[in-house]
C-alpha cells in the first residue's frame, strides 16, 4: 500500500483526490442517469403516499452521516454552534420549498458542492495552484445544475425551469459555505489549543 501521494507526473496530487474525484464523478452520473426516472418515481412515491417519508428518510440518512463524522472529530463548542446555525437555515429553507421534489436540489447539489470544494481543496493541499476552491466549487456544482436543466428541456417527461438552476445554485452555495465555516471553527479552536 503507498503513502496515498500521487507521483509528481500524475494527474492527482494524492490517492484522496483521487477518491474525491471519483466520488464526484459518480454522483454527477447518478444525478443524470435518473433524469428520466425520477419524474416516475416520484409520481409512484407520492400515490403511495410515501414521498415526503422518503424525502424524511433521505435528509435522515444524510443528517446521520454529517453527524457520525462530526462527533468522531470531537466538535468545540463553536463548531457544535455553527453546525446548529446550518441545520436551522437548511430547514428553514426546506420547509418554505413547497413541492418535495424541488428538496432533492438541497441534497443533490450539496454534496455535488462539497465533493468538488474538498477535492479542490486536497489538490491545493498537494501544492497544485487552486485559486477560491470554495468559489470554484459553487460555480462547478451550479454549472453541473445548469447541465441537468438543458438535459431536461430534450426529455419528453421533464422541462427546463431555471427556477431550479436556482435552487441548484443556492443548494451548492449553502453547502460550500457551511463547509467553510464549520472548517474555519476547527482550525480556530485547534489553533488556539496549541
Amino acid at each position: 500500500m503507498g503513502s496515498g501521494k500521487e507521483s509528481a507526473g500524475s494527474l492527482f496530487t494524492s490517492d484522496r483526490e483521487r477518491r474525491l474525484w471519483a466520488w464526484t464523478a459518480a454522483v454527477v452520473v447518478a444525478i443524470y442517469s435518473t433524469l428520466g426516472l425520477a419524474r416516475t418515481l416520484a409520481g409512484i412515491l407520492r400515490e403511495e403516499g410515501l414521498l415526503v417519508a422518503a424525502f424524511g428518510l433521505g435528509m435522515l440518512l444524510v443528517g446521520g452521516t454529517v453527524l457520525v463524522v462530526g462527533l468522531r472529530r470531537r466538535p468545540g463548542g463553536l463548531e457544535i454552534g455553527i453546525a446548529l446555525g446550518v441545520a436551522t437555515a437548511y430547514y428553514m429553507v426546506l420547509v418554505r420549498m413547497a413541492l418535495p421534489e424541488e428538496r432533492t436540489h438541497l441534497i443533490e447539489y450539496g454534496v455535488v458542492a462539497v465533493l468538488f470544494h474538498e477535492a479542490l481543496k486536497e489538490r491545493a493541499s498537494g501544492n497544485r495552484r487552486v485559486p477560491v476552491p470554495a468559489l470554484i466549487a459553487v460555480v462547478a456544482a451550479a454549472a453541473v445544475g445548469a447541465i441537468d436543466e438543458v438535459i431536461q428541456a430534450f426529455l419528453p417527461t421533464r422541462v427546463f425551469d431555471l427556477e431550479d438552476i436556482l435552487f441548484n445554485s443556492l443548494a451548492a452555495v449553502m453547502a460550500v459555505a457551511s463547509s467553510v465555516a464549520l472548517s474555519w471553527a476547527r482550525r480556530w479552536r485547534l489553533g488556539r489549543s496549541r
